[in-house]
């Protein structure tokens, strides 16, 4: 967030002096930029792209960046959370842009475009008019519409018929939640966390042209299209330089999910016994599971059904984090409440017994950190439905 906020600073600085920039002289060039992720911020865990203009003819060596967003913008928490995201195209110093990732050890490469003037123009033209301040801001969607998605759309839209787009160098077999997972492996909190709220719409398999919502995919793609030139197609790329060869090592977590959600699991495991031992339930310990349990599902819906989040839709987190789950912990102390309560908690054990034995089976991918969970929250279920009905 901070280095956000400086580029923000940048941005605002120096676009003033930016935008009467001269035209182009014929030493001008325009390179593609890949930087490195960095596994230790979940921000910047998939690296990043931007467009570098250089023409050291008119001292200018800008970096076009489409990853700065303002806190200031009206409402900006609450479209957040609504899943209107407003992010802009800043300008800066190319050199304050490389500076900021070699300062965190990111590499850096830069594919440098083989283009003729008319192209190379167009390009800037389009860059020039995108940032000003009424064109400069976008509806930012992670899969679809982000810095990589920008730059893909910029190549493919001002080149038009002199580009050609090559996808058969690899096979299209990965969906949006198994690239998501690679990249997030060093990071299996935030892992979790994006399979908990997002749904379905990301279990599908990638068309080609959408892997490039990852930097270093854009990259690639940008490796293998061809342009056309004065002499015939040639590679778009003319020239790869790498500015940085560093690479940030992750560090692994203190605390690994499969480590906390076992030790979960075991003190849900001792606590049934002794419960089941004695015939009385535990119920704060079962308000306190199924209360947290409840909001989680209760997030979920809300972010199905009354956000602009549409990859949150048809979440099957929802088999194990039921909604209901909140206000049932409340009923837990009520003594007219059991019969219905074990009714319900039977209920539930059904729905996950269902998640548990069709859990590889199901059409959304499940993270299985979360198998503890579920065998605690059945194990619960079962205690509940049984006791409830005993206890006076």
């Amino acid at each position: 967030m901070p280095r956000i906020v400086f580029v923000l600073a940048l941005f605002l600085f120096s676009f003033s002096t930016f935008s009467q920039a001269p035209l182009l002289s014929d030493q001008a060039e325009i390179s593609i930029i890949t930087c490195g992720p960095d596994p230790n911020e979940l921000y910047s865990a998939f690296g990043h792209s931007a467009v570098r203009v250089n023409d050291p003819v008119n001292s200018i060596d800008y970096a076009f960046n489409y990853g700065v967003f303002d806190f200031d913008q009206p409402n900006f928490y609450l479209n957040f959370a609504r899943g209107r995201n407003f992010y802009m195209l800043a300008v800066y110093k190319y050199e304050n842009f490389e500076w900021a990732y070699k300062r965190d050890g990111r590499f850096i490469h830069e594919q440098v475009l083989q283009l003729t003037t008319s192209q190379r123009d167009k390009i800037y033209n389009f860059l020039l008019w995108n940032a000003q301040p009424e064109n400069r801001t976008y509806r930012y969607d992670y899969y679809h519409d982000n810095c990589a998605t920008r730059i893909r759309d910029i190549l493919v839209e001002q080149l038009g018929n002199d580009l050609i787009v090559d996808s058969t160098f690899f096979e299209a077999t990965h969906s949006f939640r198994q690239k998501t997972n690679e990249y997030l492996d060093p990071l299996p909190w935030g892992d979790l966390g994006i399979d908990i709220c997002l749904g379905l719409p990301i279990d599908r398999t990638m068309r080609p042209s959408e892997y490039v919502f990852l930097p270093d995919y854009l990259e690639s793609f940008v490796d293998h299209m061809q342009v056309k030139s004065d002499s015939g197609m040639v590679a778009l790329v003319k020239e790869k330089r790498i500015g940085n060869t560093q690479t940030v090592v992750g560090w692994a977590s203190l605390i690994h999910p499969w480590v906390g959600f076992s030790g979960l699991l075991v003190l849900i495991i001792v606590i049934s016994f002794f419960d089941w031992r004695r015939k009385k339930l535990s119920r704060w310990f079962d308000v306190i599971l199924f209360s947290i349990t409840g909001l989680i599902g209760i997030l979920l819906f809300v972010l199905w059904l009354f956000t602009d989040h549409h990859d949150a839709a048809r979440n099957f987190n929802l088999l194990w984090a039921f909604p209901l789950h909140f206000f049932a912990s409340l009923m837990l102390f009520s003594k007219h409440s059991k019969n219905l309560l074990s009714k319900y908690f039977l209920f539930c054990l059904i729905f996950l017994a269902f998640a548990l034995v069709f859990w590889l089976a199901l059409p959304q991918e499940l993270n299985v950190y979360l198998l503890p969970v579920v065998v605690g929250l059945a194990i619960r279920c079962m205690i509940n439905w049984k006791l409830l009905p005993q206890i006076h």
